[in-house]
């Protein structure tokens, strides 16, 4: 795939970027990119591992706040260092951190799936709606050459702030007061909130995508079909 450019207009975006930066020019020169993604792999599946654990004993919860942290550092850190470092590798970057990133979401629903905090058919329902948004994004990407991270002000930075925030609330109460409809876990809850958010964002971006690219490619008319294949067939019984 051709280089493209990145499109980050979540709400912490600015100064996460000013964060970053900062943090990348007083890393170590013999820290590169490549270990900050295998880092933010590591962690994803510490997170993972940890939410598994926790339906015995609910400290390694503290743990997977901590790597989910750690995954947010070489996550968001790694193409950033190679930017500021100036080796760049767009087309290798690209590939491996996102692939990484899928096997690193698979780990981690499949942990909240064990963890008995959350249903293990919204856990599957969070992870297909998860590789829908990512799907359709790669392929938006592909054809317009802009990668876009963030919908609606929520990119993966917040995300990760999100269900860090809830997994310390599974130590007060792993349940969510919803009145006159009773009480449900609060993974449950915010898994629904999250497959319903994801469904508006694919169906919006598709909408929006298909659209625009119609605008760019209109069908030709049946006629200007039917000149084009006779002038193909044409040339095609010339002498060569």
């Amino acid at each position: 795939m051709a280089e493209h450019t990145r499109d980050h207009r979540s709400f912490l975006a600015a100064a996460e970027k000013k964060l970053l930066i900062a943090v990348a020019r007083r890393l170590p020169a013999a820290i590169n990119s490549d270990h900050l993604t295998a880092l933010a792999l590591l962690a994803m599946a510490l997170a993972g591992a940890c939410y598994a654990l926790a339906r015995w004993d609910v400290r390694p919860l503290w743990v997977a706040v901590a790597a989910l942290a750690l995954n947010w550092f070489g996550d968001s850190l790694d193409g950033t260092l190679a930017r500021v470092r100036k080796v760049e590798r767009p087309r290798y970057g690209f590939y491996v951190d996102h692939v990484l990133d899928i096997v690193g979401a698979t780990l981690l629903f499949g942990g909240l799936a064990a963890s008995g905090f959350m249903n293990p058919l919204i856990a599957l329902a969070l992870l297909v709606g998860y590789l829908l948004v990512t799907g359709e994004v790669f392929l938006a990407t592909s054809v317009h050459g802009v990668f876009r991270m963030s919908f609606s002000g929520i990119g993966p930075t917040e995300l990760r702030i999100l269900l860090a925030a809830g997994t310390i609330a599974l130590f007060r109460d792993p349940h969510v007061d919803l009145g006159a409809f009773g009480r449900m876990r609060l993974f449950d809850f915010g898994g629904v909130i999250g497959i319903a958010g994801m469904a508006v964002a694919f169906t919006v971006n598709v909408v929006r995508n298909t659209t625009a690219l119609a605008r760019l490619e209109p069908r030709p008319e049946v006629g200007h079909e039917r000149q084009t294949d006779r002038s193909v067939r044409l040339q095609a019984d010339l002498p060569a």
